[in-house]
């Protein structure tokens, strides 16, 4: 993962919001952003869900509903969320949560065209993992 650069804002405030399913963040710029779940879920920076290069990506479904157990700061640079079904190996930086929540319109168009194109629904669930060489 790259570092931080030197201009990247970082978060003043981050609120979970159990019951919406949202996280709050306030970000040194002021910019302020309620980043659904699902969509860190899905978005995950792990190689579980990025794969270990370009068009190794897996496709994510079945998340609409995630919680996130618990979110653990990374030095000063970053947080690491658990979610409800399991996947705590995603790291995000400031940088990476900050696109997230500025590019979400983009990224939810983004992931429903991915679902049509594969022919699957939001909600469908995850296949069974395969014999994945990194073992995720």
């Amino acid at each position: 993962m790259a570092g931080l650069k030197p201009e990247t804002p970082t978060p003043v405030d981050l609120t979970a919001h159990g019951q919406s399913r949202v996280l709050e963040v306030t970000f040194s710029d002021g910019a302020r952003f309620r980043i659904p779940f699902e969509l860190i879920r899905i978005y995950s920076p792990s190689a579980e869900v990025q794969g270990h290069g370009p068009g190794q990506e897996v496709l994510q479904t079945g998340k609409r509903h995630v919680e996130l157990t618990s979110l653990a700061p990374i030095g000063n640079y970053a947080v690491q969320p658990t979610f409800s079904d399991g996947h705590d190996t995603g790291i995000f930086s400031w940088d990476y949560l900050y696109f997230l929540g500025a590019q979400q319109q983009q990224l939810w168009a983004d992931y429903e065209r991915r679902l049509a194109e594969a022919g699957v629904d939001r909600d469908a669930p995850m296949p069974e993992k395969g014999g994945h060489a990194c073992g995720h």
